[in-house]
């Protein structure tokens, strides 16, 4: 049976702390399920008396099937006793399974930060963690800067581990706090520590300051601890701490470690992850190891043939382990064979020797040339490859459009810039027409043209802009450059889809991709188009 490493996740309290990050109490308890679904083993809620937030999440805490919800403090004031000491009764009347507390390590810290004895800051440990100890399952000590504590002063650090071993704690925490130690350090100073203290007792905590957060915490498991902490997407104050998304399946597939997260618990790693990004209205790495939209992308050729004999030739995992999927973008690299792909990806039949294979491989590279870029807008190319291939239904048609912008003072003397469109649009053998306002001339065409459509096609009420792209492709063209504008899209059912648009004018452009977005969300839902306009052209 291979080594238990268990999983400590500490998003709700150091992911709490990343710039720009602000969890509600509502944010935390969803992802506390999130997490328990996952099957990590500590949910580290936050702590206690800090602030109204954790203290709201631990006063209606989510019941957790699988997880032990832990609350975090630290060590007794000096001066005070355990049963005197505001903090640790916070902790316990957090009445969590498990409880955490951070104290100091490093010599430099007790003289001047602390301004006390060495051997006061270690008995402050040890009758801190006794006190959790005796009230609570299981009692943690988060060894701060222990690291850097270990290296300028190795007894006075292990003294303080030894004395938290010997007052009752379950896990015995070692913090890379800055994350300024490197891998090989951390697997001599963990080998060396393990001498003292068994390795099921230990845990790692890495922060990511050089990049090597995971490095550094598979390298601690090397030399023999048992758990392992870290963030969801690798949140954390400054540069982030040890990524548990690529640190739960670099232990389970290869390293052959038993994390306690089922194979299930796997597939949900993408899931999760790009959950945690929606919450947090910013858009998912796509270069993510395991579970970005690019960790299983093929663009070349070469890549794509070989790929679809045997996957193993450019894919270290099969990416459904992880909730993921292959991706065969095509670009103007591609050949028959990224072609090929993408249609058996999209569920299109069609012979290799079909002439229409190449003449639409000619045509995306033309439309590449010109500007198009299909490897970012699957969305685009699969409408593209289906008006090549077979047809789709024409929902509607743009007669025009005219876009207003207005910039100028109000009647309380503030300066406010106002967009308006008007849109002329045919469905079936109707046309119609619509005038919206908008905080921009993108948006306020998006509302005309959804005004337009809704009453016909229900199916887009729900589809909302995630995000939105322009790239100026030739800037030596200054302000009559020609643009690129890549829109996301997405619906209340998970699905999202990316469309792409090119013109000398933005807001043409933009047009274009918005109705790639619409025409696109309209065909997977099978909407029915009305009669009057065949099948779909450019407009």
């Amino acid at each position: 049976m291979s080594r238990r490493i268990y999983i400590f996740d500490s998003t709700l309290r150091d992911g709490a702390q990343t710039q720009g990050i602000d969890f509600s109490t509502a944010d935390k308890t969803a992802l506390a399920l999130d997490l328990d679904a996952l099957g990590v083993d500590y949910v580290e809620g936050g702590w206690p008396g800090a602030n109204p937030t954790d203290d709201a999440f631990f006063g209606d805490p989510p019941k957790l099937a699988h997880s032990k919800l832990t609350a975090f403090g630290m060590t007794r004031r000096a001066g005070r006793s355990t049963d005197n000491d505001p903090g640790l009764a916070a902790l316990l009347g957090a009445k969590t399974p498990a409880v955490c507390i951070v104290g100091k390590t490093w010599d430099f810290h007790v003289d001047v930060a602390l301004g006390i004895e060495k051997d006061e800051n270690i008995q402050m440990i040890a009758d801190s963690i006794r006190h959790l100890d005796q009230n609570t399952d299981e009692a943690l000590f988060d060894a701060e800067h222990f690291f850097d504590g270990y290296k300028a002063n190795p007894e006075f650090a292990l003294s303080c581990l030894k004395a938290a071993l010997a007052a009752g704690a379950r896990w015995i925490v070692l913090c890379d706090t800055n994350g300024g130690t490197l891998p090989d350090e951390v697997e001599r100073i963990v080998s060396e520590v393990a001498k003292h203290i068994p390795g099921d007792k230990l845990a790692i905590h890495c922060h990511d300051d050089t990049g090597n957060a995971i490095a550094n915490s598979l390298a601690a498991v090397r030399a023999g601890v048992c758990q392992v902490q870290g963030t969801l997407n690798g949140l954390g104050e400054r540069c982030g701490n040890a990524n548990l998304i690529s640190l739960i399946p670099t232990l389970v597939l290869k390293m052959g470690l038993d994390t306690g997260v089922s194979d299930d618990g796997l597939k949900r790693l993408t899931h999760v992850s790009h959950t945690l990004d929606d919450r947090l209205n910013r858009q998912p790495d796509r270069r993510a190891p395991y579970v970005g939209d690019s960790a299983f992308a093929h663009k070349g050729g070469l890549h794509v043939s070989a790929v679809e004999k045997d996957p193993r030739c450019y894919e270290h995992i099969d990416p459904e382990l992880v909730g993921n999927h292959r991706q065969i973008v095509v670009s103007d690299q591609a050949g028959r064979s990224n072609i090929l792909a993408m249609f058996r990806d999209i569920g299109l039949e069609i012979s290799a020797d079909d002439p229409k294979v190449a003449a639409l491989v000619e045509d995306v590279k033309r439309k590449e040339f010109d500007g198009y870029a299909y490897d970012g807008a699957e969305a685009s190319f699969e409408l593209l490859a289906r008006r090549a291939l077979e047809s789709v239904p024409e929902y509607f048609r743009l007669a025009s459009f005219r876009v207003i912008d207005e910039r100028r003072w109000n009647a309380k003397g503030e300066l406010v810039t106002l967009s308006e469109a008007t849109i002329k649009a045919i469905i079936g053998g109707t046309q119609y027409m619509n005038v919206a306002e908008g905080n921009g001339p993108v948006n306020a065409l998006d509302t005309a043209l959804r005004e337009v459509l809704l009453p016909v096609y229900p199916e887009l009420t729900d589809v909302r802009l995630v995000d939105y792209k322009v790239r100026i492709l030739t800037p030596s063209e200054a302000t009559g450059a020609v643009t690129r504008v890549m829109i996301e899209s997405a619906d209340a059912n998970g699905m999202r889809w990316s469309t792409v648009g090119v013109s000398t004018n933005i807001i043409d452009a933009s047009y274009n991709a918005l109705r790639d977005a619409i025409t696109y969300k309209l065909y997977k839902d099978g909407a029915v188009a009305q009669p009057g306009l065949g099948a779909q052209t450019a407009d």
